[in-house]
């Protein structure tokens, strides 16, 4: 027969079950983007798992594509392309308007959809607010060095393939203001003002959470006048490479 102390433990320890049981649901509930099996929400704020997540609708371009239609971002869908490994099936151009404001220069470009999730999400959540906080003026267009090219990483005739084989990829290279000011990674990552230089970083640093891989003029001299920003699938681990 159990003894009345056994019986106040077990109904200490169910109290507690119940009370973490409780405590899981709420954050769950308040906090789903830092929970890995909840869905994607393009307007949720960005979260530990937000990243893997984007990644992840490189397998679903029709899931993809629902995400942005729900979140209000107009974009025109590119037709399939290239052969190979350059084949590239999710390309979307993305227009301003609707829930997006910022112009991508030059404004045909197409990433794959994922790629164009993450800009969406970093442009509210980090490229607007960082841009209002060091630069007084929001942002009206970025510059770009492209994003689908057929070729290998770095230019080799042999090796792997670059993510913008597929336009799993784009290289930012400049923001304009509303107002006229134009901030480039080239001229502005080291020699622009203090507030040109931590907006830069700012929107580096946030963009790791993001992108699966993202490289700056931290990384090396290829990349000093661009931001290269990818959704490389690295498999179940989801982990980033962010320099």
């Amino acid at each position: 027969m159990r003894t009345a102390k056994a019986i106040v433990r077990s109904l200490v320890v169910l109290a507690i079950l119940a009370a973490l049981a409780v405590a899981g649901f709420v954050f769950v509930r308040d906090r789903p983007q830092d929970v890995p099996w909840t869905p994607l929400d393009l307007g949720q704020p960005i979260g530990a798992f937000t990243r893997q997540k984007l990644v992840a609708l490189g397998d679903d371009f029709p899931r993809c594509r629902a995400l942005l239609d729900r979140a209000g971002v107009d974009y025109a869908v590119k037709p399939p392309r290239g052969e190979g490994q350059c084949v590239q099936e999710d390309g979307l151009i993305p227009e301003p308007g609707g829930a997006t404001t910022v112009r991508l220069r030059p404004a045909s470009v197409a990433p794959s959809c994922p790629v164009v999730s993450a800009l969406a999400m970093w442009e509210w959540q980090v490229v607007q607010p960082a841009a209002r906080k060091y630069l007084g003026s929001p942002i009206a267009d970025i510059g770009h060095y492209g994003s689908y090219s057929c070729r290998r990483m770095y230019g080799a005739s042999e090796g792997k393939w670059s993510e913008h084989a597929t336009g799993n990829a784009i290289d930012i290279a400049s923001f304009t203001t509303e107002d006229g000011k134009t901030v480039s990674v080239l001229d502005d990552w080291n020699g622009g003002t203090e507030d040109q230089q931590a907006f830069l970083r700012a929107v580096r640093d946030s963009a790791c959470d993001l992108f699966a891989t993202v490289l700056s003029p931290d990384y090396n001299s290829a990349h000093a006048n661009h931001f290269h920003f990818d959704q490389a699938n690295r498999g179940g681990m989801g982990w980033g490479a962010c320099r």
